[in-house]
């Protein structure tokens, strides 16, 4: 068996996951990837230097499998790599919703599977992935998967019955946090300020904001509360907030997008 790593589907997620390996030092000859269409994998070879393969062949020939399809798909792609895995093989799912033990019971007895929720921030190695370990996981399972995704970000470990939840905050996160942005950026343009002008105001507020959380480890009700004066222009704003009940309508969605990968889960 080889050392390689084989990144089954070229899709956004695939290939971040797999510029993200090179970028962190891994040499293109110790990756595969796997594209049906000819001229996707084309670009791929001649961007990453990357042997482009089938399926099988990327089962056949790599001790770590890592799934990145729709949840849809994944039924009939793990019909069609089973008889090429091996017990001794690593699998890394990052289909949402779809549970090791899905996965265990459609491959041989044995192989250990991981569980990862990612995100899109993974694009700019700012990614939030939660890792979890199915039946036949140990710890260097689970090292080795960490390995793989701190090239496009961060890694924590939870126990399986927390994806659902993680997939609400994380997996769903960025969205929420697109959709704020774009409330602010056409509540700028509303009192006049220039569309660009706005965007600059509001991103970089909001990476200042974050990096602020990150690095100083604060409560975010501390951070908030320092730039509430009583009775200032902040205060009027979160008042408004409050009074349009925006804590509990994030509350509520979060639980919906929850309540979304359970459905997903059982289908």
């Amino acid at each position: 068996m080889t050392s390689q790593v084989a990144i089954l589907g070229a899709g956004v997620m695939g290939e971040t996951l797999l510029s993200g390996l090179l970028r962190a030092g891994r040499r293109p000859e110790e990756l595969l990837i796997t594209e049906r269409r000819p001229e996707r994998a084309t670009e791929l070879r001649e961007r990453y230097g990357v042997d482009v393969v089938t399926n099988v062949d990327a089962a056949a020939k790599a001790d770590t499998l890592v799934l990145v399809v729709k949840p849809q798909d994944m039924p009939e792609l793990l019909a069609e790599i089973a008889p090429a895995v091996q017990p001794s093989q690593t699998v890394v799912s990052l289909a949402a919703g779809i549970t090791t033990g899905f996965i265990e019971s459609r491959l041989p007895e044995g192989v250990a599977v991981v569980r990862v929720m990612p995100n899109t921030p993974a694009l700019v190695d700012e990614g939030m992935a939660a890792i979890s370990r199915g039946a036949h996981c140990d710890e260097s399972h689970l090292v080795l998967a960490e390995g793989l995704l701190a090239a496009t970000g961060r890694v924590i470990r939870v126990p399986e019955k927390q994806q659902d939840a993680v997939t609400a905050i994380s997996g769903s996160g960025p969205a929420y946090i697109f959709f704020v942005v774009e409330s602010m950026i056409e509540a700028g343009v509303h009192m006049g300020l220039p569309r660009s002008t706005a965007t600059e105001l509001v991103v970089q507020t909001v990476v200042g904001s974050a990096k602020l959380l990150r690095e100083t480890g604060e409560h975010p009700t501390v951070l908030r509360e320092r730039v509430t004066s009583p009775g200032g222009t902040t205060a009027a704003a979160v008042r408004e907030l409050e009074d349009h009940k925006v804590r509990a309508a994030f509350l509520s969605a979060i639980e919906a997008a929850r309540n979304r990968s359970r459905d997903l889960a059982a289908e």
